[in-house]
């Protein structure tokens, strides 16, 4: 629908009509989220919020932390958000928790396996470190653990869909450097079980980091409000690091996120420092070198004009609409809940095929996210889903999304039959090809 460029224009296209033509994109793809039908992607999405972080954006549009100097602010934004976030997650600062503002979640976890991949070989003197942790635990950490050469020992989950502490107990090794659990992993929503992982770490002097990318923002404003979340953070005497997305449920602009340390010492071997090149002295505390100070400051702003207040009334719109999904659910007979949780949910079938309801309640317009082993849809809930109406426009769809699927079995086309081979394919390398292929597309004018 759109012209291509795949070279330079030789001479430059009216601003104009570039904002046309990208005001005109913007329409097409904004309907489905702006409507509740998205789990995740847009947490917030409310357009006098959107305006705020816009501006705010624009007026440090041109900040980057690689330059401190020009721009102090930069780190008066950072250093604060990472005091709050530390603070809504029970880490006084005071008492020694810290951390750094990143890209996203995937950077918030790859920096912590780095950061104990380093401790474990400067303190402990382990060459071939291993991390262990559950099967639900987000690719981020496979990504960290090819990235930095770090093994991975996975164990499963028990049957509420939670890690299983003694298999994790049995995955420990000398080489151990870090344990992993989640709050809440991002498949099926429940928690794992914090305390007693951390405490197996603590125990034998082993790290222990919680990811809480998904729920750090949720899952403390609704323990206030009396639903049952278990001690997942700095309260738990092993936790040793956290991971927390302040661009999900946070609501500021993708994508910033924090990672966070119990101690400073800790936090040291994260950075990266070089003293013998031409160019000078050259420090990051990240991955990146230069970043954009801008949405450091939109998730400042972000969190400032939310407040405490903010958080918990916006926590309270998810949950209703959360609780009426699930309802929904539940009194659908063919249809089960994966497991306890808080927030984001899963379910799934033993008798339909969950990824021809996923096809088909894709052809109503919902963007769902489908699982494998055992097969099954995710949500994301957010303020979108909290829209008068959405909930049970949800409802209704998915009622008739099993009505359609229950007189009309094995369709042609969708998504089911790619969500099917995939999970049954024994050689899992032609998987893996089929997804590089995929992005390989991506790149494709």
């Amino acid at each position: 629908k759109f012209s291509s460029h795949t070279k330079l224009p030789s001479a430059g296209i009216a601003r104009d009509a570039v904002l046309n033509e990208m005001e005109a994109i913007s329409g097409l793809e904004e309907k489905r989220w702006r409507d509740g039908y998205a789990s995740g992607s847009v947490y917030h999405g409310g357009q006098e919020h959107i305006d705020f972080l816009n501006k705010i954006y624009a007026l440090n549009s041109q900040a980057n932390q690689l330059h401190a100097d020009i721009w102090p602010s930069a780190f008066k934004y950072e250093a604060e958000i990472v005091s709050m976030v530390a603070n809504m997650l029970n880490g006084d600062p005071g008492s020694g928790v810290c951390g750094c503002v990143s890209s996203g979640g995937t950077e918030s976890i790859m920096l912590a396996m780095k950061t104990y991949r380093d401790w474990g070989r400067a303190e402990k003197g382990i060459a071939e470190p291993e991390m262990v942790l559950p099967i639900s635990a987000h690719p981020a950490f496979d990504k960290a653990a090819q990235y930095f050469g770090i093994k991975q020992v996975k164990y499963a989950l028990d049957d509420s869909f939670r890690a299983d502490v003694k298999a994790a107990e049995a995955a420990i090794t000398p080489n151990t450097v870090v344990m992993v659990g989640s709050a809440p992993n991002f498949p099926y929503g429940t928690i794992d079980p914090i305390g007693e992982l951390a405490e197996l770490a603590r125990t034998r002097g082993i790290g222990f980091h919680t990811d809480s990318c998904l729920g750090g923002f949720l899952l403390p404003w609704a323990e206030k409000l009396g639903y049952p979340v278990p001690p997942f953070d700095f309260r738990v005497p092993g936790v040793t690091s956290m991971t927390c997305d302040t661009h999900k449920y946070g609501f500021a602009a993708k994508g910033t996120s924090v990672v966070l340390y119990r101690t400073a010492e800790l936090r040291r071997h994260q950075y990266f420092t070089t003293s013998d090149w031409p160019g000078g002295l050259y420090h990051s505390p990240t991955f990146a070198g230069s970043r954009p100070g801008g949405l450091s400051a939109a998730c400042w702003a972000s969190l400032v004009t939310m407040g405490e207040n903010g958080y918990l009334q916006a926590t309270k719109s998810i949950m209703d609409a959360v609780n009426k999904m699930k309802d929904g659910i539940r009194s659908i007979p063919e249809l089960y809940l994966f497991g306890e949780s808080v927030g984001v949910f899963a379910f799934g079938s033993q008798e339909l095929n969950s990824y021809e309801l996923l096809d088909a309640m894709s052809s109503k317009g919902w963007a769902l996210t489908g699982l494998q082993f055992p097969s099954g849809i995710h949500v994301s809930p957010t303020l979108r889903h909290a829209q008068p109406g959405v909930a049970d426009r949800f409802v209704n769809d998915l009622k008739e999304a099993v009505a359609h699927v229950k007189a009309n079995p094995n369709p042609e086309g969708g998504m089911a039959p790619i969500y099917g081979l995939a999970a049954t394919v024994p050689d899992r390398t032609v998987v893996h090809d089929l997804l590089k292929n995929f992005m390989d597309m991506y790149y494709q004018v």
